[in-house]
């Protein structure tokens, strides 16, 4: 078996947000393949990274291995920027001459990518793999549309609470354990240190938002016979935006600076020494070891309501899935397999940092990596995942929760006015998508 590599450029950074298609296409034509040919070429699509040489080698063991099984079988792996990858895909789902087998894909758009008919049911091959019974659940739920399974997990990724060690010590102040704790604490910091943010948050953040709302017992949506219903107009979900919106201000993080704010800009707010605490990502690591708070923080799960639980959090990652028009769908699924399984993504961990969709092999890789612990603990507690709707990538795309924070944090509307509002914008999107 031969592998070819190629890379495509310019290179791309991959946000571990949950990546979510804005480009529009055609909904596609059934593309289904009339052929499943045993041998032959399989072409894959793969994102790039930043630094992409450490994921070439673990694909390329991957790869390795899937060959011994299927000589006379030869894959051509080539990396996609992360940016063009919504014109792309769609045009593969209208072109299969021009499709590859298999893609990688951000999880928020599995059920787009199921309704424009370019992924593959793979359900009863999921389920008849030993392997794929010890997946954590919310990343089997962002494979999954309607009850079938559309691809396998490749890794998963949550945020938690980074925290300044010498800040707090400084100040006689412990980690918070409850939101209102942590709401106090921010404004304790800010009171004794004006020159920094108690908390970084940001206006257009929406991933570090929506733990405030689901700890409050908010939801998004209702799901309800297959179709979805906006929910951030609800009296929970109210609830948990004026716990979010309430750290904007003066006494914390001044909305005229930080209504703007992105997940990536309050990482590097405290990565620069600007912020005693922030909400980011397993993956945030590395951007916090090369601040100039290295040595000085630490991180816990981010604290739900009551004292001592943790905040649902937004389950991102990426998914690999085959794709309808493939006319090698049993080589491309044991392919799939070979990119997913235990043995790639335990190797993924190790020379990426991506966390693991296996609850054992995320076992694993917090004993060998302690930094990730308080991630696994918020992985265990119950992560949260978007509405498996197609309308998510309007929502999504159109600025819908951003645009809802920052009417309410810049004082043109109250939460009331803005949550109705945003919940017509987002009944528009589910109502437009069927």
């Amino acid at each position: 078996m031969k592998l070819s590599s190629r890379i495509a450029v310019p290179v791309a950074a991959l946000a571990l947000a949950g990546l979510t298609a804005t480009a529009c296409a055609p909904q596609t034509s059934d593309t289904s393949a009339t052929k499943d040919e045993k041998s032959g070429t399989l072409r894959v699509w793969l994102f790039q990274e930043v630094n992409n040489k450490p994921k070439e080698q673990v694909v390329d063991a991957a790869v390795a291995a899937f060959g011994k099984k299927h000589e006379g079988t030869k894959v051509e792996i080539e990396y996609i920027p992360v940016e063009t990858r919504a014109q792309r895909i769609k045009a593969a789902f209208n072109d299969p001459k021009s499709a590859p087998d298999l893609i990688e894909y951000g999880n928020t758009d599995t059920a787009g990518y199921v309704k424009d008919g370019g992924l593959a049911e793979v359900t009863e091959e999921f389920n008849a793999w030993d392997e794929a019974k010890d997946t954590d659940p919310t990343a089997r739920q962002s494979v999954t549309v309607d009850g079938k399974i559309y691809g396998a997990p490749l890794f998963v990724g949550v945020r938690a609470l980074y925290y300044r060690t010498d800040v707090f010590k400084e100040l006689g102040i412990a980690a918070p354990k409850s939101q209102a704790e942590l709401i106090a604490t921010a404004k304790k910091v800010r009171k004794a240190k004006p020159e920094l943010y108690g908390l970084a948050v940001g206006g257009a953040y929406t991933y570090g938002a929506m733990p405030f709302l689901w700890a409050n017992g908010g939801e998004l949506a209702q799901e309800s016979g297959g179709t979805y219903q906006a929910a951030v107009n609800s009296p929970a979900a109210r609830k948990g935006i004026e716990a979010y919106t309430s750290l904007f201000g003066d006494d914390n993080c001044p909305a005229a600076k930080c209504a703007s704010m992105g997940g990536n800009a309050t990482v590097t707010a405290f990565a620069s020494g600007k912020a005693a605490m922030a909400i980011g990502g397993d993956f945030s690591h590395q951007a916090v070891e090369a601040g100039t708070v290295k040595g000085k923080y630490a991180v816990v799960p981010l604290p739900g309501v009551e004292e001592g639980s943790i905040a649902p959090a937004f389950a991102g990652g990426n998914n690999i899935g085959v794709l309808k028009s493939s006319a090698h769908r049993t080589l491309a699924v044991d392919l799939m397999k070979s990119f997913t399984g235990k043995e790639t993504q335990a190797k993924l961990f190790d020379a990426m940092g991506f966390l693991p969709t296996y609850t054992d092999v995320l076992a694993d890789s917090a004993k060998k990596q302690p930094f990730i612990e308080p991630f696994v603990q918020t992985l265990g507690a119950g992560a949260k995942f978007v509405p498996a709707s197609p309308a998510w990538a309007q929502i999504d795309s159109s600025l819908v929760l951003p645009t809802m924070f920052q009417e309410i944090v810049s004082g043109r509307k109250d939460v009331a006015a803005a949550s109705d509002d945003a919940a017509k914008k987002m009944d528009a999107a589910f109502s437009s998508a069927g």
